[in-house]
């Protein structure tokens, strides 16, 4: 067990990390274009502000919580999702009391006991936004199109936004009503976890994934037929600005989304094609949710796309990840005094931005040589004993196949430039 890791999480090596700091450049590079600042929240809060915040009857706080008692006999719990934490950030330090919107993003681990399965896991990465402040419907389009921004430009093909508006807690009340009496006839051919909604909270079993469930609910009352005026009118203004800024987009109105706390706008961004776990990232608006945690009356909307995900769906399309600079230098040297030499030349060539490498194990010139190949350097510098009682250095260019005798004086500067200061061609 000491050298096995815990079922659901995942060792991220360095052939891996690669491509995670790839797309997660492009994340922080999106979420400065469109105004966002990034936020960093602990790992684990109070229980209760998930309780309330996720909402007591959804899955993630009935079944999939890390909750434990810590030494004070406080009950905490590994944060399942970001956006209650971001919200309680944005209470307890008073950003609300600045200029509104607030707009915040963040990256970072979540944890739920869930089934691991492709793309799915007990500890994952989630990347997410929430702006906090405004009700204006082109803000809801605007963050879906960063959304599609993001996916767009990290090469992903193939993808649908659905879209639905799950109204406010006076549209829910009457079509809970009319949902309920529906669902009382189709009640024992339910899953037992729908049954178990049927009371708490049937507008979740619109979003079973059983077959069976999906087919008894098929003809259910959906939501946008009892959508209040107001709430119409704003899903209506999401439409127009989605059109507005080219974001293709196909209502769904079973689209409910699996925490309590959304309002009006729901979306989930769907790769096609994928598989069963073809959902890639989805969001809405939660007018309500500051409030329910103790702060001011003030809306906000938010996403959340995971990175484990993200990385799956490139990898299942075939996109290529871009190639990630190599050593560009590597010194070998033969005897103790150059060997000390080589590493002062080595931490000059650092300083001046070359990614460098050097033989620590005392092999043979032939080996170390081999070790330069398999690192796919640009340049060797050959130093031994004979080399250094001359003041030169042996400069081999590896692709080419020639070398030359440089100056150790001038080696270094010699180096910077035939490497363009530093930078890999691309």
């Amino acid at each position: 067990m000491l050298t096995t890791r815990p079922r659901g999480t995942n060792d991220l090596l360095p052939e891996e990390l690669d491509k995670w700091h790839y797309v997660e450049s492009i994340l922080h590079q999106v979420a400065a274009l469109y105004g966002y600042q990034e936020i960093r929240t602990p790992i684990f809060e109070h229980t209760e502000l998930f309780q309330r915040g996720v909402g007591e009857n959804t899955d993630i706080v009935e079944k999939e919580m890390y909750t434990f008692l810590d030494r004070g006999e406080r009950l905490l719990t590994l944060r399942p999702e970001a956006t209650a934490s971001t919200v309680r950030a944005f209470l307890e330090h008073k950003l609300y009391a600045g200029s509104l919107p607030v707009k915040l993003y963040y990256i970072g681990p979540m944890f739920r006991y869930d089934r691991p399965q492709a793309g799915r896991y007990r500890q994952f990465h989630q990347f997410g936004v929430e702006v906090f402040g405004a009700q204006d419907p082109s803000l809801d389009a605007e963050v879906i199109a960063m959304a599609m921004d993001i996916y767009q430009r990290l090469g992903l093909r193939n993808l649908v936004v659905e879209l639905n508006s799950v109204g406010c807690p006076s549209c829910r009340k009457a079509h809970r009503q009319v949902l309920h009496e529906y669902l009382k006839e189709q009640l024992s051919g339910l899953c037992p976890t729908c049954q178990g909604r049927f009371e708490r909270n049937p507008l979740r079993i619109l979003d079973c994934k059983n077959e069976r469930c999906q087919g008894l609910v098929a003809n259910a009352p959906t939501i946008d037929a009892m959508l209040c005026e107001e709430c119409r009118h704003h899903f209506q203004l999401v439409q127009e600005y989605l059109q507005e800024l080219q974001v293709t987009y196909t209502l769904n109105p079973k689209l409910v989304r699996g925490l309590d706390y959304y309002t009006k706008t729901a979306f989930e961004i769907v790769a096609q094609g994928i598989g069963a776990q073809s959902s890639i990232g989805g969001g809405g608006r939660y007018d309500h949710l500051i409030e329910e945690i103790g702060g001011p009356s003030l809306p906000g909307i938010g996403y959340a796309m995971g990175i484990e995900r993200i990385i799956l769906t490139l990898e299942e399309q075939g996109i290529e990840f871009p190639h990630t600079a190599k050593s560009q230098v590597f010194i070998a040297t033969l005897g103790d005094t150059a060997h000390k030499k080589g590493a002062k030349i080595a931490q000059d060539l650092r300083k001046a931005g070359l990614v460098v490498e050097q033989d620590y194990l005392g092999k043979g010139l032939k080996a170390q040589l081999k070790a330069a190949n398999r690192l796919q350097v640009q340049t060797a510098v050959i130093i031994g004993e004979e080399e250094l009682a001359k003041g030169e250095a042996v400069v081999r260019k590896m692709l080419e196949g020639s070398q030359e005798v440089v100056s150790l004086n001038e080696l270094v500067p010699y180096l910077v430039k035939e490497n363009k200061g530093g930078k890999q061609d691309e």
